[in-house]
């Protein structure tokens, strides 16, 4: 099958395929994929035996590699396999990368593999001869692919020769937060390192690259502030009340209600409240963080959004108050549901934003059939606000939109299977979807077919996601829309991005042109950098681990402070279910619905476990080997009582104690004492 390269394309891969480690750099829509699948099959053509891992960052792209790149090129002549969390190959992933020439799979999948001794199931780096790694500016800090090429890279610098030829994919690598031309030129440099690999982009064909990659038209639709906004007063007015209920004093301030920095600022004040054992103060900053979330969603969608997400947080609050702070903030919220919902339905007063989007999708899907956009927006609730919106919009609905949401795939009432993703995606492939309402998940990556309007709504990221969102408008006189107030916040981080996107060309720019010898050097150092403080980190981690004994650590409720277990009575499942084995923790929750999940190889999810004191949720239980009921927890739920006091943990690998390896065979002997009689 003929590959029909651009120029471009043929001047990226030529140091891939003399076999040298590459990082390509070609803007979104620039084909950068195909370069990829072009380089994999000159290197199985060239290397009898070799063996090729393509890995990517979400599992949506597993399919969307094979069956629109690797297979249609590759399929016929090689053994091709694609993996990912959904199929019962990742069990036996060592033995299909024996049998295959070529894995398409989630890095995390090679990263358990990488791991995991069991026979059939382990690999080795040196088993491939080329790792392909898509968006692999992702390649720093705690992410998958660092910790893959941290393997590699101290490999390497142990002096083993039989490892895979590394090949880079991205977009943009960024700044690294950096706002100067030297943090920019580091940033890249450490990228580098990450990847053992050389930048490289087009030159000698670069006109023919911008040709090929128009940008869109960017504008920004830009709204007055709302003249008044009586819901969003009286909801500050409730938040006032509160805090005087707090009386905290002037050892507190704190910062303007509605903004993410208050919502900081009572995220801090709940931590205290818990160490403290200030039950007062941890239950305000809780309902605090849901007033201040109602206010983000009044600042960004309508009104009624706002009420509806306090509406459904107190639904659940009456049944279990149980003392007088719970009284005060539950009849704090009855004393004004009425006000609220009377102002939340005034059309008057409604967010002008909202006036301005639906100018900006009707000026494009007036135009034609053929529209297609894909609207940005921060997080799951507001593209569900947002959808809301638009199915019940009689403009809208006139003008032919037929909008879905797309978001990444999870656990949880509003996450989506990664089945309806693909369905979604196949949708808007074919037509019968022309809007989608989507949070980052779409910008990296996704073959999502050209779109005449992209619109970014309520949105601060960085330079990276800008860049791939801007890339997503790739129909010949697309636009690419910043929805956002005057004077607004969003309006100053694009501008700020496009200084760090025009930033990172030139510190790539200073890469590509130091001489080799000096690059070698830059990149050996800071590789061996990254691996004594790796060691360092190891080091003081295992140190932090053994701190308390778990029997000397007692977990209590997060909600109400309520003493529930011991360190010793956690137990852990493959290295990733935290599970507590004691028969008497029972009787310390209740369970409620059933948590849509799949089955996996050895244990399926039952129904969600809260505390039977305050109604907090805990975590779910697992069924383990179809035997064992377990309750797996989630630390962020609970505090730990230390012997230097009360302690907070987010992840259970912050814990300062060690939690040992659950022992299938001693739970059945205690469990069921006659069962091997």
């Amino acid at each position: 099958m003929n590959f029909g390269l651009y120029e471009y394309q043929e001047e990226v891969v030529q140091r891939a395929l003399r076999g040298d480690n590459i990082i390509i750099w070609l803007p979104t829509g620039g084909g950068k994929t195909r370069a990829a699948v072009y380089v994999a099959k000159k290197h199985l053509e060239n290397n009898p035996g070799a063996k090729v891992a393509v890995l990517v960052n979400k599992v949506h792209l597993v399919d969307q590699h094979y069956n629109k790149e690797f297979k249609p090129y590759l399929g016929r002549d090689y053994s091709l396999v694609p993996i990912s969390g959904d199929c019962d190959q990742k069990d036996f992933f060592g033995c299909e990368v024996k049998n295959s020439d070529l894995v398409i799979c989630t890095a995390q999948i090679l990263e358990n593999a990488l791991t995991n001794q069991e026979e059939g199931k382990h690999v080795e780096l040196s088993q491939f001869t080329l790792l392909i790694i898509d968006e692999c500016h992702h390649t720093h800090k705690e992410g998958v692919y660092n910790k893959i090429m941290r393997r590699y890279v101290a490999q390497k610098l142990k002096g083993e020769r039989r490892l895979p030829q590394i090949l880079g994919l991205t977009a943009s690598p960024g700044t690294g937060g950096a706002k100067s031309i030297k943090g920019a030129v580091e940033h890249v440099l450490q990228i580098c390192a990450n990847l053992d690999s050389v930048i490289v982009s087009s030159k000698v064909y670069a006109p023919e690259l911008k040709k090929k990659v128009p940008r869109p038209r960017k504008r920004f639709d830009i709204v007055d502030r709302r003249p008044q906004d009586p819901f969003g007063d009286h909801l500050k007015f409730m938040m006032q009340f509160i805090h005087d209920f707090m009386a905290l004093g002037p050892d507190f301030p704190v910062r303007e209600f509605g903004t993410q920095e208050y919502e900081a600022d009572v995220v801090i004040l709940e931590k205290k409240g818990v160490t403290d054992r200030n039950r007062l103060l941890a239950q305000c900053s809780l309902h605090l963080r849901q007033y201040n979330d109602a206010l983000l969603i009044n600042d960004t969608v309508r009104m009624v959004d706002a009420f509806r997400v306090l509406e459904s947080y107190y639904s659940t609050k009456s049944s279990t108050a149980m003392d007088g702070t719970d009284f005060f903030l539950l009849g704090l919220y009855q004393e004004n549901k009425v006000e609220l919902r009377k102002l939340a339905g005034d059309a008057r007063f409604e967010n002008p934003k909202m006036g301005k989007l639906q100018n900006t999708l009707l000026e494009q899907f007036d135009q034609g059939e053929h529209s297609r956009g894909i609207l940005f927006s921060k997080t799951r609730k507001s593209t569900h606000c947002l959808y809301d919106w638009v199915s019940n919009n009689p403009a809208l609905q006139r003008a032919g939109i037929r909008a879905a949401i797309l978001t990444g795939a999870g656990n949880g009432i509003n996450y989506m299977t990664q089945n309806e993703q693909k369905d979604t995606i196949r949708k808007f492939r074919l037509g019968s979807l022309n809007l989608l309402i989507s949070t980052s998940v779409a910008e990296e990556g996704l073959d999502i077919p050209e779109c005449n309007l992209v619109v970014r709504y309520g949105l601060l990221t960085n330079e990276i996601a800008q860049q791939q969102a801007s890339g997503r408008a790739r129909a010949s006189d697309s636009v690419y829309s910043v929805v956002a107030q005057a004077g607004g916040r969003e309006v100053r981080r694009e501008l700020l991005n496009e200084c760090l996107e025009d930033l990172t060309g030139r510190a790539i720019g200073e890469v590509q042109r130091m001489e080799p010898r000096e690059f070698q050097m830059k990149i050996t150092d800071l590789q061996k950098e990254a691996l004594l403080t790796r060691q360092l980190t190891e080091q003081l981690k295992s140190k932090k681990k053994s701190r308390f004994s778990a029997a000397m650590v007692q977990l209590s409720c997060r909600g109400c402070f309520v003493l529930v277990a011991f360190g010793n009575d956690i137990k852990v499942i493959e290295n990733a279910h935290h599970v507590n084995i004691n028969p008497d923790f029972e009787r310390y929750y209740h369970t409620g619905g059933k948590i849509p999940l799949k089955t996996f190889e050895d244990w399926e999810s039952g129904r969600v476990i809260s505390c039977a004191a305050c109604g907090k949720q805990w975590g779910m239980e697992m069924v383990y080997k179809k035997i064992a009921l377990l309750p797996i927890l989630a630390i962020e739920n609970f505090a730990m009582e230390t012997p230097e006091g009360r302690k907070l943990a987010k992840k259970w690998k912050d814990v300062e104690f060690t939690v040992k390896e659950f022992n299938f065979n001693t739970y059945c002997s205690n469990k069921f004492p006659n069962m091997f009689d």
